[in-house]
């Protein structure tokens, strides 16, 4: 017997998510940079490099801010008129952490010069995305994915033998929609 199992990414997110992330992200990375090279601003830009990391690790749905916009924001706005595929905010909290890391080393290394830049490089790409809506790292995704298309399969065929244990819609639900 065959059994076909429906395997796709992760659900779609609610664009205004990112655009909220980006927000908080703003103010922790103008906060470092104001605060920097002193302890608070390293310390502020060491949160955010692990809040990218989360981000990056886990997906963007599952970051202390996208529960604060899950449960505090999403609910007060209407429903969003599209979805959209969480891999490019994800790319992009990649972007924002390599970044952070480079200004962290930049400030730990006695450069602060090298620091102030890369902060304000990952401060720039969050005020686009905060106040215009436009993610740099998302945009720079997919022009790699135009360049470089990922190979997609939507439909695994297997034997019944092969099929994972337990129930197959339980081994293929996907996350629920959150920014």
């Amino acid at each position: 017997m065959t059994q076909q199992i429906h395997r796709s990414g992760p659900a779609q997110i609610d664009p205004r998510g990112p655009q909220f992330v980006a927000i908080l992200t703003s103010v922790v990375l103008a906060l470092s940079l104001l605060t920097a090279p002193g302890a608070v601003g390293v310390t502020l830009l060491g949160v955010q490099a692990l809040l990218f990391a989360t981000g990056v690790a886990l997906g963007v749905q599952r970051t202390p801010a996208s529960f604060l916009f899950r449960t505090l924001v999403r609910p007060r706005l209407a429903a969003p008129t599209h979805l959209e595929d969480p891999q490019p905010p994800r790319f992009a909290q990649a972007v924002g952490l390599a970044f952070a890391v480079v200004a962290l080393a930049g400030y730990l290394a006695g450069a602060p010069l090298v620091g102030a830049i890369a902060t304000g490089f990952a401060l720039a790409a969050a005020l686009l995305n905060a106040v215009f809506g436009f993610c740099l790292g998302c945009e720079l995704y997919l022009l790699i994915r135009r360049v470089a298309p990922a190979r997609k399969t939507s439909v695994v065929h297997t034997t019944a033998a092969q099929a994972p244990a337990g129930n197959p819609a339980e081994n293929t639900k996907e996350e629920e929609a959150f920014a």
